[in-house]
């Protein structure tokens, strides 16, 4: 099995994809409406023109929002580099690229905790399974993503994560 991906964004390899991809309403946590496939208006190439005080301009859910690592790999393993700013048709492949690899590394993390937990040989055994599942040896695609979407694996992995109740202890 190959080494699981890095978790955690690494917004200088990505391409600005949450900033195109997803969308807000105004409100507690955005000071405007955004549709989803559209650049935030503060968005400037791949970097935000108010990063540096996103809280007090209204964006406290751009400081919130974490995409666990899935925009890069989105636009560097899925896309091969490929920028949606310089293809327009890449909008929402890209997008709906990223909210699938999202889920994924989002179950991958659940699944690395659970490791912090003894749990019986057939549970432990599950988890293994999973994470091979999750993060398969060949690359994503697009069309893989999408079969991936569709597959029961997030039923599967609710399944685990509901046995491991008794294994955890209350807070």
């Amino acid at each position: 099995m190959p080494p699981l991906p890095l978790l955690k964004a690494d917004c200088s390899a990505c391409a600005a994809l949450c900033c195109m991809a997803l969308p807000f309403d105004k409100g507690e946590a955005f000071a405007r409406d955004k549709p989803a496939l559209h650049p935030c208006p503060n968005l400037v190439r791949h970097g935000c023109t108010i990063h540096d005080r996103l809280e007090p301009a209204g964006y406290r859910g751009c400081v919130l929002y974490d995409c666990l690592g899935a925009g890069q790999r989105v636009v560097q393993e899925v896309f091969a580099g490929a920028d949606w700013q310089a293809d327009a048709t890449l909008r929402a492949p890209m997008a709906e690229a990223l909210g699938i690899l999202r889920r994924i590394h989002a179950a991958l993390e659940l699944l690395v905790t659970a490791e912090s937990l003894t749990l019986p040989e057939a549970l432990a055994q599950e988890r293994q399974t999973l994470i091979a599942i999750f993060h398969p040896e060949a690359r994503w695609s697009p069309e893989s993503l999408r079969g991936f979407a569709v597959s029961g694996a997030d039923a599967r992995l609710r399944g685990f994560l509901a046995a491991l109740r008794p294994h955890v202890a209350p807070p």
